[in-house]
């Protein structure tokens, strides 16, 4: 399960290629070449990283054994442990891999993940209706979340869990985070879920069909099957499927409630409503000019908020509770959004209706940094040069929109950052 890391409206991207496998060096006649040279200081780098990880491990037995992690256990899933360069090196950068919301959902909601939701659908019907009927969490949405986590079970990932979790916690930036990951991740094989083989998942180790981390596997995982495992790593995905409805459940999903709806907005639309602690029926945001793009009217399922994850220029949504529940999942406005939408379609929905500001691009990280520069510059202090798009530089971004005399929808564009360079 992904956690919460990204902007609201930008998405990490990341994806890990398999290492590959250098061939041996010659000897030079006459000194090392520079290849030669790098690869030697390279391998010396991973020898001594490879030698600290070791006394990393020394020291934190006697924390997860203090843990309740059997020595017998410890011993057996960490005497193989290795330092993985690959997963520090996408850990430090994930703030460089960014797309747009209409990238993002070009991907997430493709033609061809759509028609394999569908026949996910069928071929697990029966499993699903029972897991809807214990949970009530509707079939597409679950389906959805597998689509989007590993591609209907196709890439659960293939990194040992227990290396990259040593990994994280020893020399990542959040190191208290992983080391609970990794003692959790240690029960879990000490209950015999799962095996040391098959503790396999993403580079932050998360785990199976609906990549559950350890800890949100140890509080939510259930055994569906009734075979005594929670076994989300099987290639049968029922008690992945049942725990990410359990998951749901547990945060307040309410069958029968949208994750959003997307709407038209009056002309003249007072942008400033446009914040997620503004909430209102639907009715009554009826009466203000917000109307479903097909025309019919929106039900009140409850009170909800409008989101512009491109703007003012892009496809505007009244979100609603259920959206904040799958926001415990990814927080990632692109991943709700993507699930959403996926579900939508897999249940025959159709596709967004408004068209997407496809002209613009993503801001890197170090453009995001030069707008909060100039923001606080010019009077409007985002409290902080972080690169991350957060309420505080939203909110910057407003104030500075108000007074240049633009829609204060307070998207971070490149258009607006253009504006600042003025």
């Amino acid at each position: 399960m992904s956690f919460r890391i990204s902007s609201a409206f930008l998405i990490a991207a990341v994806m890990l290629a398999p290492a590959s496998q250098a061939a041996p060096l010659r000897p030079a006649t006459s000194g090392p070449s520079e290849p030669a040279l790098f690869a030697s200081k390279t391998e010396k780098n991973i020898e001594h990283k490879e030698a600290q990880l070791g006394r990393w491990v020394r020291s934190f037995r006697y924390r997860a054994l203090a843990s309740g992690v059997p020595a017998v256990t410890f011993d057996t899933a960490m005497r193989d442990v290795q330092y993985l360069e690959k997963v520090i090196e996408l850990d430090r950068n994930q703030s460089e891999f960014t797309k747009t919301i209409w990238d993002y959902l070009d991907i997430a909601v493709a033609t061809k993940r759509v028609t394999n939701g569908k026949k996910a659908l069928h071929k697990w019907h029966n499993t699903l209706s029972k897991i809807e009927a214990r949970y009530q969490v509707e079939k597409a949405i679950i389906v959805a979340v597998w689509g989007l986590e590993s591609a209907y079970g196709k890439k659960r990932g293939g990194i040992a869990v227990i290396s990259a979790l040593a990994t994280l916690a020893y020399d990542g930036r959040r190191g208290a985070f992983f080391e609970e990951q990794l003692i959790t991740a240690l029960q879990i094989l000490n209950s015999g879920d799962t095996t040391l083989p098959h503790m396999v998942g993403s580079w932050a180790g998360a785990m199976g069909h609906t990549q559950f981390i350890p800890t949100s596997y140890r509080d939510y995982a259930v055994d569906f099957t009734g075979d005594g495992k929670r076994d989300i790593w099987s290639d049968n995905p029922s008690d992945a499927l049942a725990s990410t409805a359990a998951y749901l459940a547990e945060f307040g999903w309410t069958k029968g409630m949208p994750w959003g709806v997307e709407v038209r907005l009056p002309a003249g639309f007072n942008y400033g409503l446009a914040q997620r602690r503004i909430k209102k029926l639907p009715s009554d945001w009826y009466r203000a000019g917000v109307v479903s793009v097909t025309g019919k009217p929106i039900s009140d399922y409850g009170r909800a908020a409008v989101l512009l994850p491109a703007g003012a220029k892009g496809a505007a949504f009244l979100v609603f509770k259920n959206f904040e529940v799958l926001e415990h999942y990814n927080s990632a406005d692109a991943y709700v959004i993507g699930v959403g939408h996926l579900a939508d379609r897999i249940a025959g929905g159709s596709k967004i209706k408004t068209k997407w500001p496809r002209s613009d691009r993503a801001l890197s990280f170090a453009e995001r940094q030069e707008m909060q520069r100039r923001l606080t510059s010019a009077g409007f202090n985002t409290k902080g040069i972080d690169g991350k798009i957060g309420p505080l530089t939203i909110a910057a971004v407003r104030a500075f929109q108000r007074r240049a005399g633009l829609p204060a929808d307070g998207y971070a564009s490149l258009q607006l950052l253009k504006r600042l360079r003025r």
